[in-house]
């Protein structure tokens, strides 16, 4: 064999040595190194404690150390860029939410510097949250149609509260105006605990809340629920209507979040991440958990949640721009 040759032979080796290395890591994964979940969000709230149970349920499954981080501040986005700035090697993750990768990049500008199609690699969609419309116990209205009918007669009179600009509050109640060609005028707070008990009092007109949010009020009977924004019923309420069976069709909101890891991760990585979330999302006890709290199960492919991520951009820039939605 001429050294020609012989150089050719060391080249192509070395070439597949270095393609089977990322393969070869992979397929060791995970060792005894721990794996950081980062929560974009502070301690004590929604998706946090859906993490920590998540990353409960990960620790065991995989035999390995999960560490739950939060990184609040700026909507998610903070912690979305420490995220996407991580080392790909499967050893952080992140929860991946509705407000920073399908509202902020739009909502916000420059000052998110993520791209999400390039910097993040979707593992799995975990959780849709709808939300559910109720109103006070002085409006009158018994259904949808009703609400939509005051709204038309008195344009901008009703009022909806919500957790603040660009929130799935706001953005469903603007949803909401849009598709049902109503003016409604928003009335934003500093966090849903608040404008929830705005709701109560009659300070506000009508709202749309998270599930385990809403309940507590609807159960006291404080607040008239009209129906949840998702495409099927909640088993909390079964007799309470989708907004598609209430008569706006085109209507569908969610507050979700999913799993993702930075753009580079290994494809094997991401592959036996996203067989083994499925795995925690069909356990009896897990189910129990999002039932409970006004949570539908997700689940899919990480294309699917790829291809999800970027239907909810398009569909809340367009909310944002139509409604001329803007935060300082």
């Amino acid at each position: 064999m001429n050294m020609l040759k012989k150089l050719g032979l060391i080249s192509a080796l070395a070439g597949a040595f270095t393609l089977a290395a990322p393969v070869a890591q992979a397929a060791e994964w995970p060792t005894e190194k721990p794996i950081t979940i980062i929560v974009p969000y502070a301690a004590g709230g929604f998706a946090d404690t859906r993490m920590r149970m998540l990353g409960q349920e990960l620790a065991k499954e995989l035999n390995a150390n999960v560490v739950v981080e939060n990184k609040p501040g700026a909507g998610g986005v903070i912690g979305t860029t420490e995220l996407v700035r991580a080392k790909p090697d499967g050893y952080t993750l992140g929860s991946g939410n509705l407000a920073p990768l399908a509202v902020n990049p739009t909502l916000m500008g420059k000052r998110v510097t993520y791209d999400v199609q390039k910097d993040i690699a979707p593992v799995i969609l975990i959780e849709e949250s709808p939300l559910i419309l109720s109103v006070n116990k002085q409006v009158a209205a018994k259904n949808v149609q009703d609400l939509v009918a005051l709204a038309k007669k008195d344009p901008g009179a009703l009022s909806f509260g919500s957790s603040g600009v660009g929130g799935a509050h706001h953005l469903s109640g603007e949803l909401f105006a849009g598709t049902a060609d109503i003016k409604l005028n928003h009335v934003p707070y500093k966090g849903g605990a608040p404008a929830a008990t705005d709701l109560m009092a009659g300070h506000i007109d009508m709202m749309f809340e998270m599930g385990y949010a809403a309940m507590p009020a609807i159960q006291a009977d404080k607040v008239t629920p009209l129906a949840v924004t998702s495409s099927k019923r909640l088993a909390l309420l079964p007799n309470v209507p989708t907004m598609a069976e209430a008569g706006v069709t085109g209507f569908e909101s969610y507050n979700w979040q999913g799993i993702i890891a930075p753009a580079g991760t290994p494809q094997p990585v991401i592959d036996k991440l996203n067989a083994t979330f499925k795995r925690i999302l069909e356990k009896p006890e897990v189910r129990k958990a999002f039932d409970e709290t006004g949570g539908q199960i997700a689940g899919g492919t990480p294309q699917d949640f790829a291809r999800f991520i970027q239907s909810e951009n398009e569909k809340w820039a367009k909310v944002i721009r139509d409604a001329n939605i803007s935060v300082n």
